[in-house]
């Protein structure tokens, strides 16, 4: 469910027109509901309720400070996995003892930052890792709280480029060596071994992945303690689906993923994590564009539009659906017709959709992309000397530009000659 509904003919933002922003601040933009993102995160909430637990937001899907800000006031961690991400975290009032640090390519820099900072724990990724972490907390007299996280070979179904827990992807360490690192860990004088870490995919719309990988991190976990290892927390990842296209069938609910980690792991007395991110905000959010042209070609008609692939990178990088709706609502029985819609980028590949079947549009109408709150702004990119487009964040009967569309002549200017020229 989201907050993006018709009135009166109209598609609004929870209490506001969508018009009216566009008519405020151009198009294109992103906008944001509050009360989507506070239903989502609050359903996480429940669905790991009475277990102790917290609810990371993996902030790489959507990393406005003002979404990070209206997260954390309701309770959440964060999820970062580059130290910008970190600093942005801690910059929207999120304290360091609810920031998980993952990522495969920790520096020593990010490491000292973080620990000088103060965080919840590293995801350690890989043995090089875990020996430079121990040389930095060292260096500053401290101990560095982790995770290791295994890679249960488990395959999660889903896009092979969001794929993250099989044996040949780059992440984690294999399960089978898990006891012989964790054996490592121990013996470093600036390590604290805290518990495990595990994360499959993302965009998972079938539970049993979820359930074969936190079996295998239960019957992990007791092996670690018998070892003699202190696990008390156990990080599950992320990577619930959300319904991109409305008429398929639904992905599983928090409520059934909720029930999965208490059948699993849930009698370890452990306190777990989550790092949902798409779930919470992906729809949570619009892309709303304007028709430029309609362009009548040899065998079908096209919407020219003025967002393109660097706006919403998703349909040209993954194939991604996202559902498109007009912005006015048509009329009961009007019969529809397809267009391929395409942005200006002189690419191909700027084609977000293919014979998609809509009501009649002309130049002017504006269109509305679902389900863009996730890895749309995030992925965002100014190829073609295209401006970020602005962000907008909607609170009731209340809206506000979150990220403003930069000025070509700021574009312009964050550029140097060199003195030879």
């Amino acid at each position: 469910m989201d907050h993006f509904l018709y009135r009166d003919g109209a598609l609004h933002a929870e209490d506001v027109a969508i018009s009216e922003i566009a008519a405020a601040v151009g198009t294109p933009f992103y906008v944001y509901s509050t009360a989507t993102l506070t239903r989502h995160f609050k359903l996480f909430e429940e669905a790991l309720s009475p277990l102790p637990h917290l609810v990371c937001f993996a902030m790489k899907s959507n990393a406005n400070l003002a979404v990070i800000r209206t997260l954390a006031g309701l309770g959440a961690g964060m999820d970062v996995v580059s130290i910008g991400e970190y600093l942005k975290a801690k910059a929207a009032g999120v304290p360091g003892e609810r920031i998980v640090f993952s990522g495969v390519g920790k520096t020593r820099a990010d490491m000292r930052t973080a620990l000088e900072g103060g965080i919840r724990q590293f995801n350690v990724e890989s043995e090089p890792e875990l020996l430079a972490l121990n040389e930095v907390a060292v260096s500053l007299g401290l101990r560095a709280p982790i995770t290791i996280r295994v890679n249960p070979d488990v395959d999660a179904k889903t896009h092979e480029k969001i794929a993250t827990g099989k044996k040949e992807n780059k992440f984690g360490i294999p399960i089978s060596r898990a006891r012989a690192v964790y054996a490592e860990a121990a013996a470093l004088k600036g390590i604290e071994v805290v518990g495990i870490d595990v994360h499959i995919g993302s965009q998972l719309v079938d539970l049993e992945p979820f359930e074969q990988a936190y079996l295998k991190v239960a019957e992990l976990t007791k092996l670690l303690r018998a070892d003699g290892h202190d696990i008390r927390r156990l990080d599950l990842g992320g990577g619930l689906g959300i319904p991109y296209e409305r008429s398929n069938a639904a992905p599983p609910l928090p409520l059934d993923y909720g029930a999965v980690i208490k059948r699993t792991v849930g009698d370890l007395g452990c306190e777990i994590e989550i790092e949902p991110g798409r779930l919470i905000s992906g729809n949570a959010g619009l892309l709303v564009s304007e028709v430029i042209y309609v362009k009548s070609g040899e065998e079908r008609e096209f919407l020219i539009v003025d967002a393109a692939m660097n706006d919403l990178v998703r349909p040209s990088m993954y194939g991604a659906h996202h559902d498109i709706v007009p912005v006015i609502e048509p009329a009961p029985g009007t019969e529809t017709q397809p267009y391929d819609i395409v942005g200006p980028v002189c690419e191909t590949g700027d084609t977000f959709a293919k014979q998609r079947p809509l009501p009649p549009l002309k130049a002017g109408d504006l269109i509305a992309f679902r389900s863009a709150g996730a890895y749309g702004a995030a992925m965002a990119s100014e190829y073609n000397m295209r401006p970020l487009i602005p962000e907008v964040l909607v609170n009731g009967d209340q809206f506000a530009v979150i990220r403003a569309r930069p000025t070509y002549d700021e574009m312009i200017n964050r550029d140097t000659l060199p003195s030879w020229l």
